[in-house]
């Protein structure tokens, strides 16, 4: 009988180590196939961009020269350059950013800091979260009403950049307050617990930590007033301007507006092929070194927390 028994045992135990093996193998299998699946994911996606990046390099790259960078458009813009809507460009990034980054970062900062868990603060959050959501066109038509008319500003710059900064600032606060989060508890308790103030904590341990976070937004929302065209339609772009705005409340060409016009315009389509593609080529070459100036600036913070 104790013979018996001990078989019995010695058997249920080979039983549950093979059990354990057998998940162990599934298990690996399973991680196998997901690391796959993601490997595959990440592979179809850079493959698209490659394709794009590829397909649009191919058809503009014949047109890019000194002339096409610094020369005014000519005969409704099917000859000469596109100088103007490259610095009209740059200009509403500027000056978008100089208005949103800002004031989205102190509201994240209140947001995730001040203003605790609220019924009030639910709103806030809520209507941020529609912000977000709300196609760009609506705030073209918001821009108009409030800055072109209300204010007086007219069809400038300075309607489109205000325009253009209502469109991102939800991008920054929803980055920074994320940034914010990420931040280890231990840095507030351990300034505070010094007799730090909190604004001073924040200025000085909490926003170091956060910058790299708050970067990466301003480089989503770099690209997305690079490429909008509805809002700026609305407020202040112009369709064949040959001469370089003036001031804030002048009118002024942009890139994505002009490639717009080129391809859907009554112009000849097919004469200005070339244009269209070298167009949106300096387009993203313009969206892309500012990226990288972002991203350059993202990693020297990076270094500095780490050192």
């Amino acid at each position: 009988m104790e013979l018996n028994a001990e078989v019995k045992e010695s058997d249920s135990k080979v039983a549950r180590i093979q059990g354990g093996l057998s998940i162990r193998l599934n298990a690996k299998k399973s991680e196998k196939i997901a690391f796959a699946l993601l490997g595959l994911s990440a592979l179809t996606v850079m493959g698209f961009v490659l394709v794009i990046l590829g397909y649009i390099i191919y058809n503009g790259y014949s047109v890019i020269n000194i002339e096409f960078l610094t020369e005014m458009p000519r005969l409704m813009m099917t000859q000469g350059g596109i100088y103007p809507a490259i610095v009209g460009t740059i200009y509403l990034i500027i000056g978008s950013m100089s208005v949103a980054l800002p004031v989205g970062v102190m509201a994240a900062i209140y947001l995730n800091e001040y203003a605790g868990e609220t019924r009030t603060t639910w709103l806030i959050e809520m209507a941020i979260n529609n912000l977000a959501g709300t196609p760009s066109v609506i705030f073209g038509l918001f821009g108009m009403a409030l800055f072109v008319k209300y204010f007086g500003f007219g069809p400038s710059i300075l309607s489109s950049s205000l325009t253009l900064s209502l469109l991102i600032i939800p991008v920054i606060i929803r980055s920074t307050e994320e940034a914010l989060i990420a931040v280890p508890s231990e840095y507030r308790e351990s300034s505070l617990a010094l007799g730090v103030s909190k604004w001073q904590t924040i200025r000085h341990a909490v926003l170091p930590a956060a910058i790299p976070g708050i970067i990466t937004g301003s480089i989503l929302s770099i690209g997305r007033v690079a490429g909008e065209t509805a809002p700026i339609l609305f407020t202040g772009v112009a369709y064949f301007l040959p001469r370089l705005p003036d001031s804030i409340y002048s009118q002024f060409m942009a890139l994505p507006y002009h490639l717009f016009v080129l391809a859907t315009a009554g112009t000849n389509i097919a004469k200005t092929r070339s244009i269209q593609y070298g167009t949106a080529l300096v387009l993203l070459i313009v969206v892309l070194s500012l990226n990288l100036i972002a991203v350059l600036i993202r990693r020297h913070y990076r270094n500095k927390l780490k050192i």
